[in-house]
């Protein structure tokens, strides 16, 4: 609607009046010669059409290569537990472009939540989950890893553990739980570089508080004679962290689960919930692999 030229009883702020040649008013009132309109939003869009809301551009949308992560994403995303799924699905949306299939491995002691996170991640990115110690378990036909290690001994498992991450290396769109103790040989890195490799790093006093409170039984690398449970727990983790520590350096992506509670405000960092984890694992994912693109851009 064209606004009609007229005295002071018409005045309006500043930036309801727009120019149509560009002149500039005076004393933010209309000018007699000039050729103005009102463009209040309602007006424009209901009436005129002088404002379309429009979709972006294609070239516009978050993609792999040329998206940054989104800021919520980064700093205080989790802070509404209601919104923790709708994060998880958006987040692993985008990330799936940016993996084109590749699988993700994860790495790190036991009780680091490998499984659990694993889960999560999978259905997010509509992936297929494996259990690698599972895995070995059927193809030697035997019902634990506790019991494999008491009749056939280590040296056998990682046998069969290692040619279950040859197999499962070929495969794309999964996400492996691998054992903790899978990156010791050189061998399965190989194997895991097939894929995106992600250590959940989680300090020792909470993996052995979350191991004592179901027991040892099903750890046989954490069987001693004396001690309570969780004296027994971190005695083993600590030593078996010494001689992994280094390779579990080499993975492609490090979640630390101490960072994150932090970030979050957490005081136990067992209080972290596997979603926030999952929502990390991805954001961290995503920056790894841009980071990939931009070093072949811009070598």
């Amino acid at each position: 609607m064209e606004a009609a030229a007229c005295g002071p009883a018409l005045q309006f702020p500043p930036h309801v009046w727009s120019n149509r040649n560009g002149g500039k008013q005076r004393n933010n009132l209309p000018s007699r010669r000039s050729n103005l309109r009102l463009v209040t939003v309602r007006d424009s869009r209901r009436k005129l059409g002088f404002l379309r809301q429009r979709k972006p551009p294609v070239g516009l949308l978050p993609t792999c290569e040329c998206s940054q992560v989104v800021p919520a994403l980064e700093a205080g995303y989790l802070r509404a537990s209601s919104n923790g799924n709708w994060l998880l699905k958006t987040k692993a949306q985008e990330v799936s472009s940016c993996l084109d299939g590749r699988s993700i491995f994860l790495v790190g002691m036991m009780g680091s939540g490998k499984t659990t996170v694993g889960k999560i991640l999978s259905e997010a990115l509509g992936y297929t989950f494996v259990d690698s110690d599972k895995y070995v378990e059927q193809a030697i036909g035997q019902d634990s890893v506790t019991q494999i290690f008491k009749q056939r001994g280590e040296c056998i498992f990682r046998d069969y553990e290692s040619d279950a991450l040859r197999k499962l290396s070929f495969m794309p769109q999964q996400v492996v739980a691998t054992g903790g103790g899978a990156v010791v040989r050189p061998i399965n890195w190989k194997y895991i570089r097939q894929g995106v490799s992600v250590f959940l790093n989680v300090p020792l006093d909470a993996l052995a508080r979350r191991i004592a409170a179901v027991g040892t039984d099903s750890r046989p690398l954490l069987h001693f004679e004396s001690g309570d449970p969780y004296t027994q727990a971190f005695v083993g983790l600590f030593t078996l962290s010494k001689k992994r520590a280094e390779s579990y350096a080499s993975a492609d992506v490090t979640v630390s689960i101490l960072d994150l509670a932090a970030n979050l405000g957490v005081e136990d960092v067992l209080d972290v919930t596997p979603t926030a984890i999952a929502i990390e694992a991805l954001v961290q994912i995503e920056k790894f692999l841009q980071g990939n693109v931009s070093r072949r851009l811009f070598p």
